[in-house]
């Protein structure tokens, strides 16, 4: 981020002040949030035409698999994007197999999260010749949002239409969590890691 206009790396930073981690941590109840310092998974997504994102959950713990990820922050940013343009986030609430609820990217729009092992999440395709930006920021903490100890990485499924997509993910998901296992601690380290 800092190869870029500064404007852009505070406003991914800002979300990870003390005073908005209390504030997140009252709103939620979840105890002793942690920024993601390294943006492990954080900073600006931009989606075009034809981008999408499949139902999945996120990885449940930070890089070093120290503390659980409890929260997704998304400030969507694009102004006058429109709700039929695509983009959208859309929550799984009951499990892939019922119908999901969709949550517009509207600009100004702020969303926040809860993550765990059952928090599908997906993104719809954008159908409009434009870029739909979002600005991302996640939490840890070192207390699991279950009631048990538990690990895995980001794991991608098939919408309900998408029978052989879904078994082919569901094979990579094992491979992956099997792999992480054996190596548990990142490959490539950060080198960046923004300075208050």
């Amino acid at each position: 981020m800092n190869l870029y206009n500064p404007l852009l790396e505070e406003i991914i930073y800002a979300f990870q002040y003390p005073k908005i981690l209390s504030l997140l941590s009252e709103i939620t109840g979840i105890p002793q949030l942690l920024p993601d310092e390294y943006l492990y998974a954080g900073g600006i997504s931009l989606m075009a035409r034809g981008c999408f994102l499949n139902p999945h959950i996120d990885n449940s713990h930070d890089k070093d698999r120290k503390n659980y990820r409890v929260l997704n922050l998304l400030y969507y940013v694009t102004p006058d994007w429109q709700e039929g343009y695509g983009g959208n986030l859309e929550l799984w609430d009951n499990g892939l197999k019922s119908p999901q609820r969709t949550i517009w990217s509207k600009f100004n729009r702020l969303v926040i999260m809860k993550t765990d092992k059952s928090s599908y999440h997906s993104v719809n395709p954008v159908i409009y010749d434009g870029s739909r930006c979002c600005v991302s920021n996640y939490y840890f903490s070192p207390v699991s949002p279950e009631s048990e100890d538990y690990f895995h990485v980001t794991s991608f499924r098939g919408r309900p239409e998408q029978k052989l997509r879904d078994l082919w993910l569901q094979a990579d998901i094992a491979i992956c969590n099997n792999i992480r296992k054996v190596f548990p601690q990142e490959i490539v380290k950060p080198w960046h890691r923004y300075k208050k």
